[in-house]
């Protein structure tokens, strides 16, 4: 009974058509191939015997060794003296390839997942080679130039993001108005990073150009946000950044939170007077790192017009830090 069960398998697995002009040696290497790539063979299945294959097929025994000879020089299958033909586990060599993905135990699971979901549905191996190839050629290729864009209205808060990607991943990025994008694409492709809040309408512009969009979201700010609600009141905090659209957001979440119990001053690091002004009165000044160095030289300048030194906090990223980690793995750094 069970040899019967085993023989329909083998029968309904391996066809051997006569008529093709395909050789019936390469149509079944392709087809014991196939099985073991698209693991219906898992690794340590013993296949059939010669005479068992022969029986189904119609094969003569030595076209069928051949085969087997064949898959062994490819690395598929080993043969045990004595037992038979199996279908090899994973070697050494792969093995060591594979020990760098340790730190994402999950990966291996997850291509073999998708391997065999695109076999499933008809794709061949060659196919989805190919596919897998091109998403991968086409991701490096965009991963080659990287553009940081935000309306012109607030192109400092894209000033931001622009040089904590350069630090970050240790290449050229390009800041872009949102409203020139669409022309700058036009030149090549690249993958275009910016603010979540900006995401839709930079979709809309990439939807016509060669070019994917990273979303990033902002920092918690959880430092920032325990400052405002623990200073003493009536005390004056001053916040400098690069963005106007920042400073705008600041002043609305501190006023929710402290209502008129503190004074909050904000300035941008190119309006000089109203710096001025910040430094002289702050308590306590937040500032983005990207302008820190800048900030403390203006209040060394200041400093014997002061009657006291504000004390500086710097918020060391604006982007999320799950977000650049999720953007370096998907830019393959």
């Amino acid at each position: 009974m069970l040899l019967t069960i085993a023989n329909f398998s083998m029968k309904s697995l391996f066809q051997i058509q006569s008529d093709s002009e395909i050789p019936a040696s390469t149509q079944l290497l392709n087809q014991i191939s196939f099985a073991i790539a698209s693991r219906q063979f898992l690794p340590g299945h013993q296949l059939p015997s010669t005479r068992q294959l022969a029986m189904q097929t119609g094969l003569h025994r030595n076209t069928i060794s051949k085969v087997y000879r064949q898959l062994e020089e490819l690395g598929l299958v080993e043969a045990q003296a004595g037992s038979g033909i199996y279908v090899r586990t994973l070697g050494q060599e792969a093995r060591e390839r594979l020990a760098h993905f340790n730190q994402y135990p999950q990966a291996c699971e997850l291509v073999q997942k998708s391997l065999d979901k695109l076999l499933s549905q008809g794709c061949s191996l060659s196919q989805a080679r190919e596919l897998f190839l091109a998403e991968i050629e086409w991701r490096l290729r965009c991963s080659l130039v990287v553009y940081v864009t935000a309306p012109l209205q607030d192109l400092g808060v894209g000033e931001l993001m622009r040089q904590e990607l350069e630090r970050a991943l240790n290449i050229p990025v390009q800041l872009v108005p949102l409203e020139q994008l669409g022309q700058v694409l036009e030149q090549g492709s690249g993958t275009v990073v910016t603010n979540r809040y900006f995401a839709e309408q930079t979709e809309v512009i990439t939807a016509a150009h060669a070019a994917r969009v990273i979303p990033v979201d902002i920092n918690q700010f959880a430092q920032e946000l325990q400052l405002v609600k623990t200073m003493p009141k009536d005390s004056c905090l001053g916040v400098v950044s690069l963005s106007s659209g920042i400073l705008r957001v600041v002043e609305v979440i501190c006023h929710s939170i402290r209502g008129e119990e503190i004074l909050v001053l904000t300035a941008q690091l190119e309006d000089d007077a109203k710096l001025r002004s910040v430094i002289r009165s702050a308590h306590t000044i937040i500032c983005e790192r990207a302008i820190l160095d800048r900030l403390k030289a203006a209040i060394h300048q200041m400093r014997e017009d002061l009657v006291r030194v504000p004390q500086v906090l710097c918020s060391e990223s604006y982007i999320n830090t799950e977000s650049m980690d999720l953007l370096k793995r998907q830019l393959g750094f």
